[in-house]
């Protein structure tokens, strides 16, 4: 079967006095409706099928397995708030859990909240963004999105007598606060063309939406706006965010007339977030140092709120070495989550003490997290913990004795034994001479220094996300089969402190990928793979880092996955009617600024495609994606197929039921994995190209 071959319609973007000619822009559809792009995304989905064909047994056993690993049913660790125990809870084999609650005791009769099961029936993708209780017990606000474009419908149901209220309201970012009598709630609307969080509304019960109050608008579209209430209660947050400036306005949570009351003005390169509690303002702040520090002062003491940031008492100092990355507040506590050296440590204290007790952790490379502590009149704190061969758990520690226990750990079903796995930390030393740290796991008895096991790389590098070493169930069917699986913490993340990411953006976007590449090629001169084996993946901005590597070191790897890649950065970047676009130009740059539109330029993956060997490629995406439109892997495959060299496979398949996130449901999801896999091991196992 002869791959598609995209028609080419010539079309011109003059930017700079820079033309450039884009033969498949015209794959470029609003409405995702076009007939002849979806004639073509349906031949693409048949040659990829087509394709890997020979692997759709391997495809089915793979998912066999993963899906044999997870308990058939399954549920979260409880937590008590205001009177009730609430939990997920999983029954056999069902792709969505059941929110639950029992009142007062886990021994008393079980509320359902609400079975996502029974929302998802006859949709071929289900989200849920939020499910919030009332104050008053009696009703549950939840958002859905049943497309896959992050538009979310917020819906009202009774509890006592299990309707859903006829009144929705229409495209919502999910987020959902609860005025504290129960006669109405704040969501955002998102904007209808660059689907941007920017207005803040409040809705009253029994109402339809056309008669809500606006609260608040942002004029800045570089800005997106968020909603939290804060650990008193008594207070609602609205929270605007853009990549390197933040802003806070603040509502009384009791007062259904409240008024957005701004908290302390925007000022470029200041990154604030608000919180209060037990009577004080407390402020996370990048205004002492990059790191973060954290301040607070009494909600009264006008005098010191009206001060800069930097004349406020300090609870957590700045360090340079040291990022400041969350905490939790109790009544008698303070508990701090940081990233030192590329690690998470969790501490915490007294408030009558200065000293800091720490929460040890063993793994050489892991992840830990703060979990939900609802409750503030306690000294038990629960936290999250994994590592690449230690299943998620949940634990419990009383800041009082420092005594520890495990409340649950996530269960893997079938012969897994933590044991016969090795996971390390490494260093790989970049071309600029900065140590790059690097996660790795393999099977003990399957793995030899210098042998012939396959190696897989996995990066992202963007927004200051830290890659973390998590357990994934479903990389045991790689390492199971001798793989050798690798985390490239690359610059543009978060690993090393806001340097690191800092030394990844902007004009020092090309770090993000020559660290990739130079971390690929100080892992197989370590002997952790065959030269000829060599792998990469990644996704969304990691999708970008992929298509950058593969123009940079077309030959280092014999194949790549892109997951829902964005590579078709500088023509998006210029389109303001974009989702994302101009919220992003402290990432990437404004290509309206000559520079910046040169750097783009200089690693945008379409546009820097030129005629030389790839890799075999599988690229993945799906139609309803509002993070990266679905025709930016779609011309870049087009344009990849007039441009390559050689007879590599390069495949495209697109979910034409769903967004960014790919397939949804507890099993379902693995559909794709599976896919991803097969085309892996059938690469590792150097199978003939048809």
């Amino acid at each position: 079967m002869r791959p598609p071959k995209a028609m080419k319609k010539p079309f011109s973007i003059k930017h700079h006095q820079d033309l450039r000619r884009d033969d498949f822009y015209w794959l470029r559809d609003e409405q995702r409706s076009d007939p002849e792009v979806l004639e073509y995304l349906t031949a693409e989905n048949q040659y990829c099928e087509h394709q890997l064909a020979p692997t759709a047994a391997l495809q089915q056993t793979l998912y066999q397995e993963m899906t044999a690993r997870l308990k058939p049913s399954d549920q979260s660790v409880p937590y008590f708030k205001n009177g009730y125990w609430y939990q997920q809870r999983f029954e056999p084999d069902c792709e969505f859990p059941m929110l639950v609650r029992n009142k007062q005791h886990l021994s008393a009769p079980e509320e359902c909240l609400l079975n996502l099961n029974e929302q998802a029936e006859g949709v071929e993708y289900y989200d849920l963004a939020e499910a919030k209780v009332s104050p008053n017990q009696q009703l549950l606000a939840f958002s859905e999105d049943c497309l896959g474009r992050r538009l979310y419908q917020i819906k009202i149901k009774d509890l006592a007598t299990g309707q859903i209220a006829e009144h929705c309201v229409d495209d919502t970012s999910g987020e959902v606060v609860w005025g504290n009598d129960s006669r109405y709630f704040y969501y955002v609307k998102k904007h209808p063309v660059t689907l941007v969080p920017y207005q803040v509304y409040r809705h009253q019960l029994g109402a339809p939406s056309s008669l809500d109050q606006l609260v608040y608008e942002e004029a800045d579209d570089s800005f997106y706006i968020s909603l939290h209430k804060t650990r008193s209660e008594q207070m609602i947050v609205i929270g605007a965010y853009a990549s390197t400036t933040s802003e806070a306005l603040y509502l009384d949570a009791n007062n259904i007339d409240a008024q957005p009351q701004l908290f302390n003005a925007r000022e470029k390169n200041i990154e604030y977030e608000l919180e209060h509690f037990a009577g004080q303002f407390f402020v996370k702040t990048n205004a002492l140092g990059k790191n973060f520090a954290l301040i607070a002062a009494p909600e009264q003491s006008n005098h010191v709120i009206s001060l800069p940031f930097t004349q406020w008492p300090v609870i957590v100092e700045h360090k340079s070495d040291v990022l400041l990355q969350g905490y939790e507040l109790f009544n008698d506590f303070i508990v701090i989550e940081e990233r030192c050296n590329g690690l998470v440590k969790l501490r915490y204290r007294h408030w009558q003490h200065q000293q800091y007790q720490c929460i040890e952790f063993n793994d050489p490379t892991y992840t830990a997290w703060l979990a939900i502590n609802p409750e503030p009149n306690t000294s038990l704190l629960r936290f999250c913990y994994s590592s690449l061969t230690t299943p998620a758990s949940t634990l419990e520690v009383d800041l009082t004795s420092g005594q520890q226990k495990t409340l649950k750990q996530q269960q893997v079903m079938g012969d897994f034994n933590a044991q016969d796995y090795q996971s390390e930390r490494v260093w790989a030393v970049a071309r600029d001479g900065v140590k790059v740290p690097v996660s790795l796991v393999y099977k003990r008895h399957l793995f030899k220094r210098h042998g012939n096991n396959p190696l897989l790389v996995y990066g992202y590098g963007a927004y200051g996300l830290s890659e973390d070493a998590m357990f994934s169930s479903d990389l045991l069917s790689l390492l199971d089969r001798g793989f050798v699986y690798a985390i490239a913490h690359v610059r543009g993340g978060e690993e090393l402190g806001r340097q690191w990411y800092e030394s990844g953006k902007l004009g020092n976007k090309h770090n993000s990928f020559y660290d990739f590449i130079d971390v690929t090629e100080a892992l197989i001169k370590q002997g952790f793979g065959d030269p000829k084996r060599v792998y990469a993946m990644g996704g969304s901005a990691g999708g970008l880092l992929m298509g950058g590597v593969i123009n940079l070191a077309p030959t280092l790897y014999h194949g790549v996955v892109a997951q829902v890649p964005f590579v078709d950065v500088l023509t998006t970047m210029l389109d303001e009617s974009l989702p994302l676009t101009t919220g992003e130009y402290e990432e990437w740059g404004n290509p309206n600024l000559y520079q910046d539109y040169q750097r783009i330029k200089s690693y945008s993956p379409y546009d820097q495609v030129k005629a030389q060997v790839y890799p075999h490629l599988l690229v993945v995406t799906g139609l309803h994606d509002s993070q990266v439109q679905y025709w930016e892997p779609a011309k870049w495959v087009a344009k990849l197929r007039e441009y390559k060299q050689g007879d590599t496979l390069l495949l495209l398949h697109t979910d034409l039921d769903a967004g960014h996130g790919g397939k949804s449901g507890r099993f379902k999801q693995y559909y794709d994995t599976a896919r991803e896999y097969a085309f892996l091991l059938w690469l590792a196992e150097q199978q003939p190209l048809s």
